[in-house]
């Protein structure tokens, strides 16, 4: 692992440390894919399905992930291929295809991630209830940035 830069280099030490969490959650992601045996992009599709409300469909989700539909198709015959999901008429709209996380797929990744989750929330304990606040606020905060950015937000 290479040395990070320089707190100066991002702006502040917070922006540093959150570019430091961005860094090692694109690592976590990679060996997430290694430990379900899936690609980098599928790893993303679970987790936009796992968080849709409404459920996504194939094209929804091919849109989120900025593939193209024919691509998307692929992936979602993959993903069903291999158990993580399966197609079902959407709620709101039988004529339409959505993706539903199968529970077998749920408790895989549960399973992969215990040790980084059990890891993050022994970080957290270590907190004193304002820090913890302080950081909760600063992170949602950030994350909205990310979202208008992600958008094209003109504030952003």
């Amino acid at each position: 692992m290479s040395t990070p830069a320089q707190p100066s280099r991002w702006g502040s030490e917070p922006a540093w440390a959150l570019r430091q969490v961005q860094q090692a959650s694109a690592e976590a992601n990679q060996e997430l894919a290694r430990r379900l045996g899936v690609g980098l992009t599928d790893v993303a599709a679970l987790g936009h399905l796992v968080a849709a409300d409404p459920p996504l469909g194939p094209v929804e989700l091919g849109n989120r992930l900025g593939i193209r539909s024919a691509s998307a198709t692929t992936l979602v015959d993959r993903l069903e291929e291999s158990g993580h999901v399966r197609r079902s008429a959407h709620p709101q709209d039988r004529r339409r295809v959505a993706l539903v996380v199968s529970e077998e797929s749920v408790q895989r990744t549960r399973e992969a991630l215990a040790p980084l989750l059990a890891d993050i929330d022994a970080a957290a304990a270590r907190l004193t209830p304002a820090e913890a606040a302080a950081v909760s606020r600063f992170l949602l905060e950030a994350a909205g940035a990310m979202h208008r950015y992600a958008r094209g937000d003109p504030r952003a």
